[in-house]
């Protein structure tokens, strides 16, 4: 076993062990609370350029399924657990979790304790961290400097993709901000035909295909970054039907005039609440952010809060009712779950036209 060491940016050391890959790395540390799923997290490009740690103790029992994949390869900087499997068992397994890790270049930690580094994130808030062999080797001016930056350039596809539907009844223009597949799939379940486009198309360039709709996709880094995505969405608005997911969401709302910002340790896991302020309903969702939308912004600028945060109140869900757009910060297209908001799809079918039901 080689010994590697986790140098937080308060100056706290945590001694483990390596998989994975070899080498040094520096990234933003969160954690995820998922106790299933970790195919999805290590797969979902809004975690571009994090260390990623899992609370659950036992993290790689069922191996890696390909067709699980959110995206064609992973994105995080790092990968956390207190114990990994290296005997999973599962029909469906097609290799180990140190495996996928060392294909994707993707340096791991085990046998640390993860409670205690997840109640200092707690406390102290999300903190950059440093990966090493040889703790003289941390430059905590280094560590505390780090950013994530050009994320979205960085994880978007480069060209335009076409997913027909079986049923074909819609056109639907994804913007691929770091888009999980899940999101193509729920669409076509539906009857949308689904062109995935880059990150900087412009928006003439989507109103000449005449769709019926364009959804903005989940996505890594701090939303107000990217100011000429924003600038071309505010094209969008009111010419087509708009549907925002996670950093879909909160771009949308910097379009319309809103704004967000930087949460503690951020919302991350597949047991967040959520509270529909019209039914009351709360539904139990899965989320990777770091950042929100300011509620009172969006309401200035004629928003409509749709959904809060169960825990801390924070902006889920805004409509804009005069606009024929709407979004949520949580992902109703969890995969492998939970599946109570997927009836969310089902309203941004209803507003390019189609009769479903989009209540729940």
């Amino acid at each position: 076993m080689k010994e590697v060491y986790i140098c937080l940016e308060n100056g706290q050391t945590f001694k483990g062990y390596r998989f994975g890959a070899d080498g040094d790395v520096l990234g933003e540390l969160v954690f995820t609370t998922g106790m299933g799923g970790y195919i999805e997290t290590l797969t979902d490009p809004s975690y571009y350029g994090q260390i990623v740690m899992q609370t659950f103790p036992l993290i790689g029992n069922y191996g890696i399924i390909k067709s699980d994949m959110e995206s064609k390869k992973s994105f995080v900087s790092a990968y956390i657990v207190r114990e990994k499997c290296d005997e999973p068992s599962n029909f469906r397994c097609e290799e180990t979790l140190d495996g996928f890790l060392k294909e994707n270049g993707i340096v791991g930690v085990y046998g640390v304790d993860t409670r205690e580094i997840t109640k200092i994130i707690r406390e102290a808030g999300v903190m950059n961290a440093f990966i090493t062999s040889d703790t003289r080797n941390a430059d905590y001016e280094k560590i505390a400097a780090y950013s994530v930056t050009d994320a979205v350039k960085t994880v978007s596809e480069a060209k335009a993709q076409l997913y027909p539907s079986d049923e074909h009844k819609y056109n639907v223009v994804l913007l691929d901000f770091g888009a999980k597949r899940n999101i193509v799939r729920e669409l076509q379940k539906r009857g949308c035909n689904v062109a995935v486009m880059p990150y900087d198309t412009k928006a003439e360039d989507i109103l000449k295909l005449g769709v019926d709709g364009v959804m903005l996709s989940n996505g890594p880094g701090d939303p107000a970054e990217n100011t000429e995505i924003i600038e071309e969405i505010k094209k969008l608005v009111g010419k087509v039907p708009i549907f925002g997911i996670c950093l879909g969401h909160q771009l949308l709302a910097l379009a319309m005039g809103g704004e967000t910002t930087k949460l503690k340790y951020g919302h991350r896991g597949v047991n967040q609440p959520v509270k529909n302020l019209e039914t009351g309903r709360t539904y139990i969702s899965s989320q990777n952010h770091g950042y929100a939308v300011v509620n009172e912004s969006v309401q200035a600028v004629g928003g409509k809060i749709s959904y809060v945060n169960a825990n801390d109140g924070t902006c889920e869900g805004v409509d804009y009712p005069d606009k024929s757009a709407f979004s949520v910060q949580f992902h109703p297209e969890a995969c492998s779950g939970p599946h109570d908001t997927r009836f969310i799809f089902d309203k941004f079918i209803a507003m390019m036209g189609g009769n479903e039901n989009a209540s729940e």
